[in-house]
């Protein structure tokens, strides 16, 4: 199906009007997005993958149908965690935060995720920064404390708790002035730091000092994108108030609206309570990789829809271990072919993905073709074939199912036990069978089940996969 012709039927779950909507870009055909990457002062862990999956799935599912996106996401490389990690360590913030980007882009490679098109760093946006908060200043906003901060005035921005649903009176209860604060109302909120002994700083107006965290994201992307764009998205603990106080700044600052679509990303859960460093009960990516296939690690997060809780457990990944390999089953030995066109299986994968990109419904109908294609393969070759390349290309739009089937099947063989070696044992299981010695060729496959290897025996002969 030739998806850039099909009629615009998307609709996203706005978190802003809490009802999924039609998605109508503000200029037709093309998309500009902005999501909030990574914090990097340490290891991306499963929950940060899954922003970065569910995203670069958006972003995937949109060009395949038919829209040029311009995708954001940025890095946030100064604020209060990254300065307390690098002091603890001994180290340069810069040295710090470059290592971990090294780190975050290498994950991102391994799960599939396609690069944005431009990945602003906080650092390098400081003259954009200090002009909004200029703005803000003259727009009444933003005020200079007696302690040399900068702060936002929350009270003046009328629609201040839009995103998240928040009053400002109810907020108002129970907050509270950090010491050192000379807030005008509790409520507000830091937009520039004074300088303090040992920590980065640069030149402002109201002297030498750093950004507040929100005021980063709020420069980075109207500066990509403009001050009125598409999408913007995020983790869900991001709603409030990262994400409504950049709705504050921005509108603030522009006077315009700033964002049509704000989509937020279910949290991972470990044992019901949310994966996060602050909790201990995280798992890295490169901890979860060094006992999964990254892919894997990809098709367990788009199992389940974007918006949903994602509950992590090692039975959870070897069942999404078990679907993916059905899949790749299915296309094993199948002959290139052409796709074939405008297939039931076609329409259901699309008809799920234009209802707020529903994977779960999209997943489920690659397993009803991969179904077919096992119904079909031996009666008539060529139509397998043909499925097979819709099937190859429906996953591709998910980033999955891009590599060849002994790959995925096959995976690596147990420790001190090489591809090699299984090979050699297939040949010494042939020859037994054909010297007629039954009973080591059933001795050789039952060793390879044990170690986890299943042996397959086909008309163009015995091939291998992991169990």
């Amino acid at each position: 199906m030739n998806s850039a012709t099909r009629p615009a039927m998307l609709t996203i779950y706005n978190s802003l009007t809490r009802t999924k909507e039609p998605f109508r870009p503000l200029v037709a055909g093309k998309v500009r997005m902005y999501v909030c990457g990574m914090t990097v002062y340490d290891y991306c862990h499963l929950g940060h993958a899954r922003v970065m999956v569910a995203f670069d799935m958006v972003v995937r599912y949109l060009r395949a149908r038919g829209f040029e996106v311009t995708y954001v996401r940025n890095i946030t490389d100064i604020d209060d965690k990254i300065i307390k990690r690098a002091a603890e360590r001994g180290e340069k913030v810069g040295a710090l935060t470059a290592r971990f980007i090294e780190a975050m882009h290498e994950d991102e490679q391994a799960l599939g995720v396609l690069p944005p098109d431009e990945e602003p760093r906080a650092t390098e946006y400081m003259p954009q920064i200090l002009d909004m908060i200029v703005a803000l200043e003259k727009r009444g906003y933003a005020y200079r404390a007696p302690n040399a901060d900068v702060y936002y005035r929350v009270r003046k921005f009328g629609p201040y708790g839009v995103l998240s649903g928040k009053s400002v009176d109810d907020l108002r209860v129970g907050a509270r002035v950090e010491v050192g604060e000379d807030k005008e109302d509790p409520l507000d909120f830091v937009l520039w730091k004074s300088a303090k002994p040992g920590e980065p700083q640069w030149p402002s107006a109201w002297g030498p000092g750093r950004p507040g965290w929100h005021i980063e994201c709020s420069a980075m992307s109207t500066t990509c994108l403009g001050a009125h764009f598409d999408i913007h998205g995020g983790g869900r603990d991001l709603q409030f108030p990262h994400h409504e106080n950049e709705i504050a700044q921005s509108e603030g600052a522009t006077g315009e609206k700033f964002v049509n679509t704000w989509m937020h990303v279910g949290f991972v859960r470990v044992n019901e309570e949310k994966m996060s460093k602050s909790l201990g009960n995280f798992f890295t990516v490169r901890e979860v990789l060094k006992a999964y296939d990254a892919e894997v690690v990809r098709y367990f997060i788009l199992a389940s829809h974007y918006r949903s809780p994602l509950d992590y457990s090692n039975d959870s990944l070897d069942q999404a271990k078990q679907g993916l390999a059905r899949l790749y089953t299915a296309l094993k030995d199948l002959p290139a072919a052409q796709v074939v066109p405008e297939t039931m299986w076609e329409e259901q994968f699309y008809a799920a993905m234009d209802d707020d990109f529903g994977t779960p419904a999209a997943v489920a109908a690659l397993f009803s073709l991969a179904h077919e294609i096992n119904r079909v393969r031996t009666t008539d070759a060529a139509i397998a074939a043909r499925l097979g390349a819709t099937l190859r290309r429906l996953g591709g739009v998910l980033g999955l199912l891009e590599r060849e089937p002994e790959e995925f099947l096959q995976g690596s063989a147990p420790a001190g036990f090489s591809a090699e070696d299984i090979e050699r044992l297939i040949a010494a299981r042939l020859a037994a069978r054909k010297a007629r010695n039954f009973g080591e060729a059933d001795r050789i496959r039952d060793d390879l089940k044990d170690k986890g290897i299943v042996l397959e025996d086909g008309p163009g002969g015995t091939t291998w996969r992991r169990l």
